[in-house]
């Protein structure tokens, strides 16, 4: 255990910060001989648990079912009406992060052996910390502070009520009309759960939706985003908001016109900004900025002794990444191993219907780095017998190959996709050949063939050419 003498606590590893990375940095250096020191001034879990990943697919969740029996007819089943109660929606969301709270909880770390100050902490020196009214010494540091909705500088902002993913989940009535500037993964996978559940939407983004996925895939997003009736402005620039009685006033440009939006609620989905204020990073010796904090290979920053993973780097801001960090981390810091990130094979999705999933290299990235010498190709789920089964024969899988056939990435929009896409990253973190996806025996019928198929299609225009008739016309004289 940490030493506490003079509320002066000594540790081998402190960690600021109790969300995905710095839960994943603490519970496994305390499993493995350190001593911890685990602070966090607000909810443990972080934004994930709180006010991300899990509140939003819980909420999807119940927009799926709604919209299920809706469009049930199409299987012969009859369910009349369709009623929601948002608040028992929204119950459910809490329902969730309640029963997964124990696992990231107080009680749970220090039953670990984890010593947690639940306080703000702040850097003193390159080697000291304030947390609690204690000080830290440690042999490493750990800042794993997470992000924040980013608010955009959009006149009259002030003086209307806004929500973001922050605050969005502990609304209990279903807006009459939400208006949500951002289309990225927040903004799209909350303008359809509020869509499915009653409400009318529409999406402002000041350039395209989706901008960092494969246009392609991201146009199947899009058709079915629209075809579900929400009202989509993409290139359009939110001029000001203000309000007009109880309703909210949105003006864009688009095109060179000026438009007018009026609704109920809005919801802010345009990024998001790391947590470094107010953590004494200058006496730490920390070099950051408003990207966030600056750090190497081995995610480390300016002061060696001290590293900081997850959101706060303004990296890839995803959880699974932080988790990912983490791993790195422990590695330099417990056994003293020169391990360096990888980001070659970080896999992400959005969790609309039908889902968007995308891995390594996408064909427009692809083409910038290799040029013509790689190879595309495509297999659609209408091809797809699970999907024929169950309807849900929209979307398609694309893979980017090398021209020697090396995984370089691969997408998909569908049914699953986040599901389906773990083998394509597992391929690319190996640096697999589309041969060993050809190979491998799927289970029939699943949305798995999916991947066999699009592997086994990029060997058809070789494997049904002429050259291969030939070959086999010749070898079938001898038999």
């Amino acid at each position: 255990m940490p030493q506490l003498t003079n509320n002066v606590i000594k540790t081998d590893i402190c960690v600021i910060g109790a969300g995905s990375g710095g839960l994943s940095v603490a519970a496994g250096a305390v499993q493995m001989g350190a001593d911890v020191v685990l602070v966090e001034k607000g909810k443990m879990g972080g934004d994930c648990l709180n006010t991300g990943c899990i509140p939003s697919k819980a909420l999807l969740a119940v927009g799926h079912a709604a919209e299920n029996a809706r469009t049930a007819a199409r299987f012969g089943v009859s369910t009349g009406p369709v009623k929601v109660d948002f608040a028992k929606a929204m119950d459910h969301v809490h329902g969730v992060i309640a029963r997964i709270a124990p696992h990231d909880s107080v009680a749970r770390f220090e039953e670990l052996g984890c010593t947690v100050i639940q306080a703000e902490a702040k850097f003193t020196s390159r080697r000291e910390l304030v947390a609690g009214g204690k000080t830290i010494h440690a042999k490493r540091f750990v800042i794993a502070t997470g992000s924040r909705a980013a608010v955009p500088p959009i006149t009259g902002l002030e003086n209307v009520p806004y929500f973001t993913n922050e605050t969005i989940f502990d609304n209990k009535t279903c807006p009459d009309h939400l208006i949500i500037v951002g289309g990225g993964p927040i903004g799209l996978e909350m303008a359809q759960a509020h869509r499915q559940l009653g409400a009318k939407v529409t999406i402002i983004e000041m350039a395209t939706i989706l901008p960092k996925d494969d246009p392609d895939l991201v146009d199947v997003v899009r058709t079915e985003i629209e075809a579900s009736g929400v009202s989509l402005y993409e290139n359009a620039k939110t001029q000001k908001v203000e309000l007009n009685g109880n309703q909210i006033r949105v003006v864009i440009s688009r095109n060179g016109a000026e438009i007018t939006i009026e609704g109920s609620h809005l919801l802010l989905a345009t990024g998001r900004a790391p947590n470094v204020d107010n953590l004494g990073l200058e006496e730490a010796g920390i070099t950051f900025d408003r990207r966030g904090i600056e750090v190497d290979a081995r995610l480390r920053t300016s002061n060696k002794k001290i590293f900081a993973i997850g959101d706060v780097t303004g990296g890839l801001q995803f959880t699974h990444m932080a988790g990912y960090d983490a791993g790195i981390v422990i590695r330099n810091a417990l056994f003293r191993l020169p391990a360096k990130v990888d980001h070659s094979a970080v896999p992400w999705v959005t969790y609309t219907n039908p889902e968007l999933a995308q891995v390594g290299l996408n064909e427009t990235t692809a083409r910038e780095k290799f040029g013509a010498a790689i190879r595309v190709v495509t297999w659609d789920y209408a091809e797809n017998d699970r999907a024929r089964a169950e309807d849900a024969t929209i979307g398609f899988i694309k893979v980017v190959t090398t021209s020697r056939g090396r995984i370089l990435g691969a997408g998909i929009v569908g049914r699953q996709a986040g599901e389906l896409i773990g083998i394509w990253a597992l391929a690319i973190s190996q640096k697999m050949k589309i041969g060993a996806m050809a190979g491998f025996i799927a289970p029939y019928p699943t949305l798995g063939e999916l991947s066999k198929r699009v592997a086994g299609a990029w060997y058809t225009p070789n494997l049904f050419g002429e050259r291969t008739r030939k070959i086999v016309r010749f070898l079938l004289k001898f038999a």
